[in-house]
């Protein structure tokens, strides 16, 4: 990650802390994360944290300047963890394929800085790949935990639609969390969910029934992205993590563009009059068919590798995730590889509503396996 890797432990403490802003203040004029960084404060937070609680001195980053405010940020602070800063999305004012803006200017890609990491939580994604912070919040309208963490190479995962709460009027957004290991990602869960059970349907025992899908029928890969997935695909199946079924056609949904954009433009959620909303209403029968027999979905996070900052061109990066905002169906996205000039790819798991616990499973085995 020309010299910006590392690990940054996931147990608490004044000396965690420290450590995080240590290195945020030796990388971030070159990455450009943060927004803003509360040292002080939180120097003095990890000082004064109960030890008994589960996150207790866990430094993490917020998404943008509002952050602090969201759901689960306060979840966070009350299990013990530490908010050492906010992290750069794209501000007023900027062209939106910036995907952030930090103190310092431009947010890169840790692993190359001439390609974007993905948005709109850019800043979590690279602060959390470049070992600032052990977890960053993020939320997902689109793609915008899921994207940037597969191009960044850490483990995103938005949760159910309507499961946390969310400012989002259009009900297409949820939160989410960018973590360096699925392990740190179920302590986030645990936490802003307030249980130690698991919210929805479990996948079952190893291996999980999983179906695969390079293009869910419509979005035009990469081959070389589709190459690095099949392969990471392969290697949960020799770990014995999952099993893929084989079925007599592909499994396809609706280009859900058009839907997506009616339903961002003011449409209402529920109306099924206009084609663009019955794709929405065909997609959501094609996947409660799907999971009422297969408990999870195989994908490409992206149909593209990590772009230049002047932008994708004509390949949507969201073509792979934003048909589960509509849906609402938790997703996460786990590092797959690299292609050859050394981007990262993600591979995206899917499961049934209510059932994100059971893809940090997944994922956890995956970084075992």
């Amino acid at each position: 990650m020309a010299g910006t890797a590392g690990k940054t432990e996931a147990v608490g403490g004044t000396g965690a802390v420290a450590r995080a802003l240590a290195r945020i203040e030796r990388l971030d004029p070159r990455l450009c994360a943060f927004v803003e960084v509360w040292g002080e404060e939180a120097l003095e937070r990890a000082r004064t944290v109960d030890r008994q609680l589960p996150l207790s001195g866990v430094p993490f980053g917020v998404k943008g300047p509002t952050g602090i405010r969201s759901y689960a940020a306060e979840r966070l602070i009350a299990a013990g963890a530490i908010p050492v800063g906010s992290t750069a999305v794209p501000g007023p004012g900027t062209y939106w394929q910036t995907w952030g803006q930090g103190r310092y200017g431009r947010t890169v890609n840790p692993y190359r800085a001439d390609r974007t990491p993905g948005g709109s939580s850019a800043g979590s994604a690279v602060a959390v790949a470049a070992g600032m912070v052990p977890l960053a919040t993020g939320s997902d309208g689109a793609g915008s935990v899921r994207i940037p963490a597969a191009w960044c190479g850490v483990f995103g995962l938005k949760t159910t639609n309507g499961l946390l709460p969310s400012p989002d009027r259009t009900g297409l957004a949820s939160a989410g969390v960018l973590a360096r290991s699925a392990a740190q990602a179920a302590a986030y869960l645990r936490c802003v969910l307030d249980s130690d059970e698991t919210p929805g349907p479990a996948p079952g025992p190893a291996p999980v029934p999983a179906v695969f899908s390079p293009d869910l029928g419509f979005a035009g890969p990469d081959p070389e992205v589709v190459a690095v997935v099949r392969a990471a695909v392969e290697r949960l199946v020799a770990a014995g993590i999952v099993q893929l079924v084989r079925t007599q056609r592909p499994f396809t949904l609706l280009d859900p563009r058009e839907a997506w954009l009616a339903i961002r433009g003011g449409a209402p959620p529920g109306d099924t009059g206009t084609p663009a909303l019955a794709v929405r209403a065909e997609n959501d029968r094609r996947l409660d068919a799907l999971f009422a027999r297969t408990p999870l979905l195989l994908t490409p996070v992206t149909p593209n590798r990590p772009h230049g900052h002047e932008g994708p061109g004509e390949r949507y990066s969201t073509a792979l995730t934003w048909a589960f905002n509509l849906s609402g169906h938790p997703a996460a996205s786990i590092p797959a590889g690299f292609t050859a000039d050394g981007c990262p790819v993600g591979l995206q798991l899917v499961a049934d509503r209510g059932a994100e616990l059971s893809l940090v499973d997944i994922a956890l085995a995956a970084e075992r396996g």
